[in-house]
Parts: C-alpha cells; sequence; structure tokens
C-alpha cells in the first residue's frame, strides 16, 4: 500500500498517466470519428459514395473497405505508444521499490 501512494504522488506518475490519458481519448475519438463517417457519409453524401471508382467498386465500397486499414492503424500505433508507456511504468514501479 505505501509503494502504491509513493506511485501515485510521484509527479512522472502524474505526467505518465495524463499522457496516456489524452493519447487513448485521442485515438479512441479519431477511430470513433472515422467510423461513424461512413453511415453518416453514405446518408447524407449518398452522390458521392456511389460514385465509380472501377467497374461495381465504387467510392462507398473502398471508404468502408479503409476501415479495415484504419483499425490496424490505430492498433499499430497503440501498440507502439504503449510500450514506450510500459517502459515508463516499469521505471516508476522500479523506482518505489527503493527506499
Amino acid at each position: 500500500r505505501d509503494r502504491w501512494i509513493r506511485i501515485h504522488a510521484d509527479p512522472a506518475f502524474q505526467r505518465l498517466h495524463d499522457e496516456k490519458s489524452r493519447f487513448l481519448w485521442g485515438l479512441m475519438a479519431f477511430a470513433v470519428g472515422y467510423y461513424f463517417l461512413l453511415p453518416l457519409g453514405a446518408g447524407w453524401f449518398t452522390d458521392l459514395y456511389r460514385k465509380p471508382v472501377w467497374g461495381a467498386v465504387n467510392v462507398g465500397l473502398l471508404f468502408a473497405l479503409s476501415q479495415f486499414g484504419v483499425a490496424w492503424g490505430v492498433a499499430w500505433l497503440y501498440a507502439r505508444r504503449a510500450a514506450r508507456f510500459d517502459r515508463m511504468a516499469a521505471e516508476l514501479e522500479r523506482q518505489a521499490g527503493e527506499p
């Protein structure tokens, strides 16, 4: 318990927590916003979404498929940043273990 109190009181932990929260909320806002562009665009910009690109493939279909790329990109970005957060947390834990 004392160890957690020391970690929580550490300004480095507060910075880590704030940075991680800002990153995660921003990433979530981007992902959710991009996701909802598909139904919103399909409802309000039907002419654009119906525009043919190649054969039966249209802008709407390409945008729908781009959701997979964005999901993978979000996962990749999160994994890269999470590794950094993990290193910072391990350092805080190591320091808290010292008297």
